[in-house]
């Protein structure tokens, strides 16, 4: 098995997740979203979830981690990242997953599609080398219950464009830890449309290490009913003269929850380093909640970093304007709500990814408003 390979890491992730178990409320980092009660009883089990692509362009390497024999890349690249204790779930309870490789200076025009799919756990890998390119489109298939860890590689001068599209559903509960390297020039841009769920949790840990590295992150969630979002992030500034920018905006009716928690930390001797934090909800009834925290870590000096966070209700002068211009009301809050949501989409650089959102966007704004 694939896994053997990193037996030594497995047995770590399994003693971690011994020492620390599901996580809840009284954990600061998931005090928006308690996992333990969302589960209950049924836990986290040890259940393997499965992998399907839907596209693979011409280009791409593909590698089974339940198989035997692993490339060198993979080999020099899995594992690396599992003190997460739901990423070390995924690696101590896992027994496969998929991993994808982009040779030196390969543009890759065509997206990769990539689907998380069954009940459990499973691994992801995607390691661009220096020079490389690719838009990766992930859809997060229903479950009762799926925990990804996933692992991002970019070599010097590499980019990747990170599409990830979460549908609505009451009863399930998605989980996923994304870890990315991006290394000297590289740039990593991350888009995630979320439409609530039981319990849906998003985590980031992004890492800038070398001069000219860049991460850009931009999100929307629309929520009703009970659903819930949460996308939380830790960009780390490792290296001077890198930038970051983060954008989320949520759309809340019903008694559903939005969450955002976004973490900046500039390491000592990251000087130069470039940052900008935004996140703002529209709440749309009495009981819906949005928790947005966004916060800075700073250990050098020479550092030009940003935040804030809003949350309220629909401006009603601009209300007022649309109507008074004989425009219903219904059709007027659909278009403030597109147009609130809309730089956030603005963001997706793939033409045919960022309709797709905003198909999704429109359809769920439909329900909500």
């Amino acid at each position: 098995m694939t896994l053997a390979l990193a037996a030594d890491r497995r047995d770590a992730a399994a003693a971690l997740l011994n020492e620390r178990g599901v996580p809840h409320r009284r954990i600061e980092e998931w005090k928006y979203s308690d996992l333990k009660a969302a589960l209950g009883e049924a836990g986290i089990g040890a259940v393997v979830a499965g992998w399907l692509v839907a596209n693979k362009p011409s280009g791409v390497e593909v590698f089974d981690l339940s198989q035997p024999n692993p490339p060198e890349w993979v080999r020099a690249h899995f594992a690396r990242q599992t003190g997460n204790v739901m990423s070390a779930a995924s690696l101590a309870l896992s027994s496969g997953g998929v991993a994808f490789y982009v040779p030196k200076n390969t543009n890759i025009a065509d997206p990769l599609k990539l689907d998380f799919t069954g009940i459990g756990h499973v691994r992801g890998l995607l390691v661009l080398e220096e020079g490389a390119s690719l838009t990766l489109v992930e859809g997060a298939a229903i479950a009762d219950f799926r925990n990804v860890g996933f692992e991002i590689v970019l070599g010097a001068n590499a980019s990747l464009e990170h599409v990830r599209v979460s549908p609505a559903d009451d009863a399930a509960i998605l989980v996923e830890e994304v870890f990315v390297h991006v290394a000297r020039d590289g740039l990593y841009r991350g888009h995630f449309a979320a439409f609530g769920n039981k319990l849906s949790r998003m985590e980031l840990e992004i890492t800038l290490d070398g001069e000219g590295a860049q991460a850009h992150l931009s999100g929307v969630s629309v929520l009703d009913g009970k659903r819930h979002s949460d996308v939380t992030t830790n960009v780390i500034h490792a290296s001077g003269k890198t930038n970051s920018t983060q954008l989320f905006k949520h759309v809340v009716g019903g008694t559903g929850r939005a969450v955002y928690q976004g973490k900046v930390t500039v390491a000592k001797g990251a000087d130069g380093s470039d940052s900008n934090q935004s996140a703002k909800a529209l709440l749309l009834s009495d009981m819906a909640e949005a928790d947005l925290k966004p916060e800075l870590e700073i250990f050098a000096d020479d550092v030009k970093c940003a935040h804030g966070a809003a949350v309220g209700d629909l401006d009603a002068e601009s209300l007022f304007y649309l109507r008074a211009r004989g425009i219903f009301e219904p059709e007027a809050r659909s278009l403030l709500l597109h147009a609130f949501l809309e730089d956030a989409v603005a963001e997706i650089v793939n033409t045919d990814q960022r309709e797709l959102v905003r198909v999704e966007l429109a359809s769920a704004l439909k329900r909500v408003s």
